[in-house]
């Protein structure tokens, strides 16, 4: 029973937590570039500014919605996996075990910057996208930022799982 409550608990991470970290660090340049074509000034010694970016216009607002989407589905799917890693530590029996409490930690922490501050400024962008706002680059970078911690929890809790510090297994 352990083995199998392992296995579906290391393939609802890759399968929910994979796809809500791809498309998070992907919506604050799809955002940036959403509204239409941004042109930057020449750099020193060339004559022509920089070819106009991708995926601008509703195009663009479309892949943001997408990624928006991608992002709120799967971090609801996610749910199962502190589920899954719960009556995995259980059967184990290590959910005393230092390694495992500072990874409940780290990914109640990585849930909290998820929803308390990635997902809802993503609302925020997106309803100034969709109503032809301009978005301004100081929220992009913020909301890249969240990310990023997100992200990084998220590893972190990864190596934790695989190195187990104090572990006897040898892994």
């Amino acid at each position: 029973m352990t083995k199998f409550l392992l296995t579906l608990h290391v393939l609802a991470a890759i399968v929910a937590v994979g796809p809500v970290t791809v498309a998070a660090s992907m919506f604050p340049p799809a955002a940036r570039r959403a509204l239409g074509p941004v042109s930057e000034a020449a750099p020193a010694g060339r004559t022509t500014p920089l070819p106009t970016q991708a995926l601008a216009g509703p195009d663009g607002v479309g892949t943001v919605r997408l990624l928006h989407r991608i992002c709120r589905v799967y971090s609801g799917i996610g749910l199962a996996v502190p589920v899954l890693g719960l009556a995995t530590a259980l059967a184990m029996g290590v959910l005393g075990s230092g390694w495992l409490v500072t990874s409940i930690a780290l990914t109640a922490a990585a849930a909290g910057i998820l929803v308390a501050f990635v997902l809802p400024r993503q609302d925020e962008l997106l309803g100034q996208l969709t109503e032809h706002q301009p978005v301004e680059r100081a929220s992009t970078v913020q909301l890249a930022i969240f990310t990023g911690l997100f992200n990084l929890l998220w590893a972190t809790v990864t190596v934790l799982m695989i190195v187990r510090p104090g572990s006897t297994t040898g892994a």
